[in-house]
């Protein structure tokens, strides 16, 4: 068996590639020749699809003074996945993140900045926020998306103060455009079991509805590291998505959609069953998620281009974390209008919004200040914005953006934008963006270690707002190379946080100390993406990134360095195509040394090692409409040593024992950095039927 692994993946390390799936994937060169004494002429042809995420309105890319990355669902199928936080992993500087090894919750880091600070839209809405940063990212099927936009760096004077790390937009299917019918079935040797079921249905001429149903189970329980806890987390999850298009005069837009997901993990002890849900005999970590999410948009019938959008969700979690009960509502309610108006070489968009927030759950967090009264969280914010696009000249594109939200707590919040574009020619542009960060924490939603019960939540001081500026530098260089490209990105970032609030892991090893930041942090680095299409049918892309992120304490010499944070990472994908559509994709990411929460004479190392998580596929597609793959996930077979500190006794009765416990340990399920499954197997078939022209 290993020896025909190793066969396999030297294979496909050789003929393996990505085609140019990505916005910043290669572009092709044509090279005309008009006679032997004439020199050959290159031209480009681009590929330069439309975005939205930079600047609100639809541009071209090459036109856009903001860095937008674009990655198409084909570019994710090379490592099919049940659902978007394990598939964003291959974008190079973006990492989900598991925050927990029992029940596998995550958030997902652009630059080395922790999950809260990314923004997640769907069509361009803020729907994933606070409690749904937690379990929602899981319960969104890749069979929804027709695209993912990625924005590294400060967006707030368009999307709102929560914007600091940056925004990952996923656009998902146009009614209009989507096939008429798709099936998408997966299982993998682990008996994760994954369905995915779409169809068109036309109304007339100008309607047209997407009714998409995803479920993923997953409920064989495997430990084999024999701690007794188990090695992924159980998940029973059902998602419905409903959307509709319109076809309206002087194509003026108009849709909405609708989506439920219900989701039942567990993770804990192998002996668990439902009756030990809560009880301090046997620990489990058990989570029902009830989620309903609404969105829409539509343009005014009038000779201005007015646009209105809106979204609504509702997030019910009902958890347990050992004999810890943890019940939380969320309601967020947002709409904006914006009128967006070309005035010569300027393209203006002003605009108006409000977002609305109820929050209530059973932690102290929605208490009042006496203690005795349940208060749950109600915060409008009201919020407006200008940007103005200014095509300077062929060479030259400025961007400038002002927001200023208010709240009854905060008052006036401003955030400034800056971007500019400079391109002296087809092969160079180069682009600088400069913006600031203002975030108010919801601590209980949005850090998951505040909840297991593992450690004791201390609030040292009353949290104060978070505060940043930001400032990212991207160069793209399109080198010839015979009648191709070598295609170049490159970015440089740096943000600096005044105030950030820091979960101290070190000071008490039963404890987790929030206070706000007496001193200042840092998250720099520089990534650097390459992509290449051979003259045979072989593509390759490769990305790095490095990172320095810490944070400085006043009465501290030394910086702490942030956990979870590789200094170095990065992802490679290769494909090659055979002739009869028969294609091999080697896919996968590296991570450097992270620094993990270790307890003081900690015999786990506190900085992982160096690793990667290699996948495999071998796909075949057929005129009939039907694509086979199958293929192997993590190649290499890396996972984590000793995730859990003192599995064996998760409720610390015996941790005063100084004769089994000189040391002082106790149960902690922070230490896991990456997934438990070791090596495994997948085979899935495809069927699409196409709209009949």
């Amino acid at each position: 068996m290993k020896q025909i692994l190793l066969l396999v993946v030297l294979f496909s390390t050789f003929c393996s590639s990505q085609e140019p799936d990505s916005l910043n994937t290669n572009q092709s060169l044509k090279a005309d020749s008009s006679g032997s004494q004439k020199k050959k002429e290159i031209k480009i042809k681009d590929i330069d699809d439309v975005v939205i995420t930079g600047s609100l309105k639809p541009v071209s890319c090459s036109k856009s003074p903001v860095a937008v990355e674009i990655y198409s669902q084909k570019f994710f199928r090379k490592n099919p996945t049940p659902s978007i936080f394990e598939s964003i992993a291959m974008v190079n500087g973006v990492k989900p993140q598991l925050n927990c090894s029992v029940c596998n919750t995550g958030d997902i880091h652009i630059n080395g900045l922790e999950g809260p600070y990314t923004m997640i839209l769907i069509d361009g809405m803020p729907i994933v926020s606070s409690l749904s940063t937690v379990y929602g990212l899981s319960g969104i099927p890749n069979s929804l998306v027709e695209r993912i936009e990625v924005v590294k760096g400060p967006a707030s004077s368009i999307y709102g103060s929560e914007a600091m790390g940056g925004v990952i937009n996923i656009i998902t299917r146009n009614t209009l455009t989507a096939p008429k019918f798709s099936v998408d079935l997966m299982t993998t040797t682990w008996n994760e079991n994954n369905v995915d079921l779409s169809a068109k249905f036309n109304l007339g001429k100008k309607a047209a509805s997407l009714v998409s149903l995803n479920y993923f189970n997953a409920t064989q329980r495997f430990d084999e590291n024999h701690d007794n806890f188990t090695d992924g987390a159980l998940q029973n999850r059902m998602s419905i998505f409903n959307k509709w298009n319109f076809k309206r005069k002087e194509n003026r837009q108009a849709g909405f959609a609708l989506r439920y997901l219900y989701e039942d993990r567990f993770g804990g002890e192998m002996q668990w069953n439902r009756s030990c849900r809560g009880s301090d005999q046997v620990y489990g970590e058990s989570i029902y998620t009830n989620r309903v999410e609404a969105f829409g948009m539509y343009e005014w019938p009038l000779k201005e281009n007015i646009m209105t959008q809106f979204s609504y969700n509702f997030h019910d979690q009902n958890s347990f974390y050992g004999d810890h009960h943890f019940l939380a509502i969320q309601k967020v309610a947002f709409a904006q209008t914006y009128w967006d108006k070309k005035l010569g070489k300027h393209d203006l968009i002003l605009g108006v919004t409000i977002k609305r927030t109820f929050y209530d759950d059973n932690t102290p967090g929605t208490l009042s200040a006496d203690g005795f009264q349940n208060e749950p969280m109600k915060s409008p914010i009201f919020g407006a914005f200008v940007q103005d696009q200014w095509e300077v000249n062929e060479k030259n594109t400025l961007l400038l953006g002002y927001r200023l939200d208010y709240d009854k707590i905060h008052h006036a919040i401003h955030s400034p934008r800056f971007a500019w574009k400079f391109s002296p020619n087809p092969y160079h542009t180069l682009r600088f963006n400069f913006g600031t960060g203002f975030r108010v924490v919801n601590l209980f939603t949005e850090d998951h270690a505040a909840l297991t019960g593992s450690r004791e939540v201390v609030i040292q001081s009353e949290l104060k707002p978070e505060r940043s500026v930001n400032g990212n530098l991207n160069y793209i260089w399109k080198i010839p190379a015979g009648d191709r490209l070598i295609n170049l990105d490159a970015s440089a970032f740096y943000t600096y946080f005044s105030n950030k609030i820091v979960g101290d892991f070190d000071t008490d090893p039963g404890k987790i100390i929030y206070d706000n930041l007496r001193g200042y942090g840092i998250s720099r680095g520089a990534s650097l993406n390459v992509d290449y299409s051979f003259s045979f049918p072989l593509s390759m892309n490769a990305g790095v990134t490095y990172l320095d992120v810490y944070q400085k304490f006043d009465d501290e010499r030394e910086k702490s360095q942030q956990l979870h944070a590789p200094k170095w990472s990065g992802t490679y994908n290769l494909t090659y195509r055979f002739p009869n559509d028969l294609a091999i994709d080697f896919t996968g990411q590296f991570y450097g040394p992270m620094r993990l929460p270790v307890l003081p004479d900690d015999y786990r190392p506190e900085y992982s090692p160096w690793y990667s998580l290699a996948n495999i596929q071998v796909s075949k597609s057929f005129r009939s409409g039907f694509e086979v793959y199958c293929g192997v996930k993590n190649l290499f077979n890396f996972t984590p040593k000793d995730p859990l500190m003192r599995p064996f006794d998760p409720f610390d009765r015996t941790v005063n024992d100084p004769v089994t416990n000189p040391n002082g340990y106790t149960f902690d399920t922070t230490y896991g950095y990456a997934p438990m499954q070791r090596i495994r197997g997948f085979l899935g078939v495809k069927y699409t039927l196409k709209q009949m022209n």
